[in-house]
C-alpha cells in the first residue's frame, strides 16, 4: 500500500484553495489540522468553487475519509488566514 500526504494552506480566508494534483488513490483522509483557529470546509459547488455556505465542514482536528480519485477535483477554504489541511492518500 502507498501512502501519499501533505498539507493545503488556505491563506486567505474566503478565497477557495484548488486541491494540489496528486496520483491517482481508491480514498484521501481529509484533516482540518489541529492548530486551526476556526472551521474550514471542503468540496466543490459544480463552479469550481467551495464556500461555508456550500462545502463540508470540519473543526480543528476532525477528519473524514473521501472517495475520490484525485484531490484536485476538491476546493478547500477557511473561516481564519492560514489554516490548514491535512491529507494522505490511500490506493
Amino acid at each position: 500500500m502507498s501512502v501519499l500526504s501533505g498539507q493545503i494552506t488556505v491563506a486567505a480566508a474566503g478565497t477557495a484553495v484548488a486541491g494540489p494534483a496528486t496520483p491517482l488513490g481508491s480514498y484521501f483522509v481529509v484533516k482540518a489540522h489541529p492548530d486551526n483557529v476556526g472551521t474550514v470546509w471542503f468540496g466543490n459547488d459544480g463552479a469550481n468553487d467551495v464556500t461555508s455556505g456550500n462545502g463540508f465542514p470540519l473543526d480543528p482536528g476532525e477528519a473524514i475519509e473521501v472517495y475520490t480519485t484525485k484531490l484536485s477535483a476538491l476546493y478547500f477554504d477557511a473561516e481564519n488566514n492560514g489554516d490548514k489541511f491535512c491529507w494522505y492518500r490511500v490506493e
